[in-house]
């Protein structure tokens, strides 16, 4: 398979160029071996020239990186080259680097640290973990009748007014401004059903907007809309719903926080109190769970648990 880059994600200036693009590209491979995904990588991925464009879509494409997520890393890295010299270890992880500015007009912001944020499926949920003191909630409701939709949007706002926690809704991002609630969390599907007057009208309301990404092409997409914050997933394994990529891991979260650092994270996918040291070490500002509550015993006491042992791990990380 030869490397290729589409005009729109390349870089404009006179290339870079390197010696041995082959042995470039095992370098890369060798310094990154945390980003490495067995079901999507290309073993037969090889530079089709010695630029850093060429190297950069090769090696990704050997790590596991989807084609559009590869497609941006090589042109990251041939940026991040203009001006300084080629090094496999330079990741690139500026958004200068991936060419994203953020748009002069944004949605609401939310704090940059959310906490814990529970993920939780109807209204009752939601006042139970408000209750609880969790800070960041979402309900996400799936049923097919609006106006049962509509209710239970209602019923989680009121559930949680004049409790300090903040309550995202799922999807239903009508419903949400409705009912007043503090933000909509969107997934890349929804996106897809918004025209840009929805948008503009959702970012006019005044409610925060998060949104679900699986890697470098879906980031750019949210990037450019100003989002109150970006989920970042799924990191482990989840039988929560099908994913459309692999696991990301703590390696590839760890990048994606660092490029996204100049908007809230929250990690999302598969995390419990045993996946929340490899969590923290990304330096991702909160985490996402779904089971590791809604499947506990006692999920206050499970909540607790998970807001206790974040607290210490942050700590631990400040110097």
């Amino acid at each position: 398979m030869t490397a290729r880059m589409t005009d729109a994600h390349a870089p404009t200036a006179t290339p870079t160029v390197v010696h041995d693009p082959l042995a470039a590209m095992h370098a890369i491979v060798r310094h990154h071996t945390d980003l490495f995904i067995e079901r999507d990588a290309d073993p037969d991925a090889t530079p089709a020239d010695a630029t850093v464009a060429a190297v950069a879509y090769a090696a990704a494409r050997r790590l596991g990186f989807i084609d559009a997520d590869a497609r941006y890393v090589s042109a990251a890295w041939a940026r991040r080259c203009q001006g300084r010299p080629f090094d496999p270890a330079d990741w690139p992880d500026d958004p200068a680097d991936f060419g994203w500015t953020l748009p002069p007009t944004r949605f609401a912001p939310c704090p940059r640290e959310l906490g814990l944020y529970a993920v939780l499926p109807d209204a009752a949920w939601v006042a139970r973990l408000a209750r609880a003191g969790v800070p960041t909630l979402q309900l996400r409701f799936k049923h097919p009748d609006p106006d049962r939709v509509a209710h239970e949007v209602q019923a989680a706002v009121e559930a949680v007014r004049g409790l300090p926690c903040r309550l995202f809704i799922n999807d239903h991002w009508q419903h949400a401004m409705a009912a007043g609630a503090y933000g909509v969390h969107l997934g890349q599907e929804d996106l897809d059903t918004l025209t840009p007057d929805d948008i503009a009208r959702l970012r006019d309301s005044g409610l925060r907007l998060g949104i679900s990404t699986h890697g470098y092409a879906e980031m750019a997409r949210a990037w450019a809309l100003g989002p109150s914050y970006l989920a970042l997933g799924a990191v482990f394994p989840t039988t929560l719903k099908a994913m459309p990529t692999a696991p990301q891991g703590p390696g590839r979260l760890a990048r994606y926080a660092r490029l996204a650092r100049d908007i809230p994270t929250v990690a999302i996918g598969g995390i419990g109190l045993a996946e929340l040291p490899a969590v923290a070490a990304s330096g991702v500002g909160s985490f996402a769970v779904v089971r590791a509550i809604v499947g506990a015993p006692d999920a206050p006491a499970a909540a607790a648990e998970l807001m206790q042992r974040w607290a210490t791990l942050r700590a631990d990380a400040t110097p």
